[in-house]
């Protein structure tokens, strides 16, 4: 490998650490400040279904968080998917993510309980990870196929998670994220074949 594609390699992989990294720094610090500033009440910015005042929640659910332990379990995956989807294109990610927090958000909003908060980027995640297991369908390249069959291999008894199971946690949320990421999966799919061809 020659020196220039090294350093292009390496300028690249740092990029996707300072987003990855800067999105992870913002979630946690965002809870520390809500635990310790705010004793919690930041959480009541999530998604409140059928509300009007719900609706500002679509773009501030990813970023709120019951406790550590919730963000902790967000934590990898969205790392882990984020990257996987960044190898591609880095544009890829925030298409990705756009898509996936409108889908989810506005899913959750129009079919949530009634008089309940969600919060929490378990939704993106689940964007993410529709994205990844079904571009290798919209694409049709070996690449995006390859990551499919992997993501599919690793994480696929994910998929349980759009289905209600256990009370508290927003499967509309998982469920909503997971279409988003199919739909992104669908446009960008189809706007890099029309580009081969």
């Amino acid at each position: 490998m020659s020196n220039p594609e090294s350093k292009s390699i390496t300028r690249e992989l740092q990029s996707h650490a300072a987003i990855l990294g800067g999105f992870v720094s913002l979630l946690w610090i965002i809870e520390i400040v809500d635990v310790f500033l705010f004793q919690g009440a930041l959480n009541d910015y999530g998604v409140r279904p059928r509300s009007l005042d719900g609706l500002q929640g679509i773009l501030l659910m990813p970023f709120l968080h019951g406790s550590y332990a919730h963000l902790a379990a967000n934590t990898l995956p969205f790392v882990t998917f984020g990257w996987l989807i960044m190898l591609r294109e880095i544009s890829d990610f925030f298409i990705v993510s756009a898509v996936t927090v409108l889908v989810s958000g506005l899913g959750v909003w129009l079919t949530g309980a009634p008089n309940s908060v969600h919060i929490g980027a378990s939704g993106l995640i689940f964007g993410y990870f529709g994205f990844l297991l079904l571009r290798g369908y919209f694409e049709r390249s070996f690449t995006s196929i390859a990551i499919s069959l992997i993501v599919g291999f690793f994480y696929g008894g994910l998929i349980w998670g759009v289905l209600p199971q256990q009370p508290g946690i927003s499967w509309q949320g998982h469920f909503f994220g997971f279409v988003g990421g199919v739909l992104a999966a669908q446009l960008l799919g189809r706007k890099k074949r029309a580009i081969k061809n």
